[in-house]
């Protein structure tokens, strides 16, 4: 594991326990180089899920650029970390209960704004915008509309 500090590979292991209802592994390790310590998680390896996306291409679903894309849409909004990793997990196993080998971005995108809408509004509205990829002013004040109705 390389150190996020300084870039070793040589670290210690000083701390590991369950996490995410026994769906994770939390470590915590010590890099040998720097002393900096970082945590790490270790996930069960899913069965290949595809993501098909908008334009007919397909890649391999990432819980990674997942979490990537809510933590942008809250950035700088009072929202705690671990929350937005139990976001994570819930689409995660909410896709795994659909029991498919590909789902559609846009499937996603409705499950992370659903999320988002509950959690932060202005998260939401970040989002959505991306997501919705709206043309003009009037689409996103329909939008906004619709949340504080």
């Amino acid at each position: 594991m390389k150190c996020p500090f300084c870039g070793s590979d040589t670290d210690k292991v000083v701390d590991s326990r369950s996490s995410k209802n026994g769906e994770s592994i939390r470590r915590r390790r010590e890099c040998q180089n720097c002393n900096q310590r970082f945590t790490t998680y270790e996930y069960i390896e899913d069965v290949s899920l595809n993501v098909i996306k908008t334009d007919g291409s397909r890649e391999p679903f990432d819980r990674k650029k997942l979490l990537s894309g809510i933590t942008i849409s809250c950035a700088k909004r009072p929202i705690p970390t671990d929350k937005l990793d139990e976001i994570v997990d819930q689409i995660a196993r909410d896709i795994e209960a659909r029991g498919e080998r590909e789902i559609s971005s846009k499937i996603i995108g409705e499950m992370v704004m659903t999320h988002l809408k509950e959690l932060d509004e202005v998260a939401y509205v970040r989002f959505a915008s991306v997501y919705r990829k709206f043309k003009d002013k009037s689409e996103f004040m329909k939008e906004l509309k619709s949340i504080f109705d």
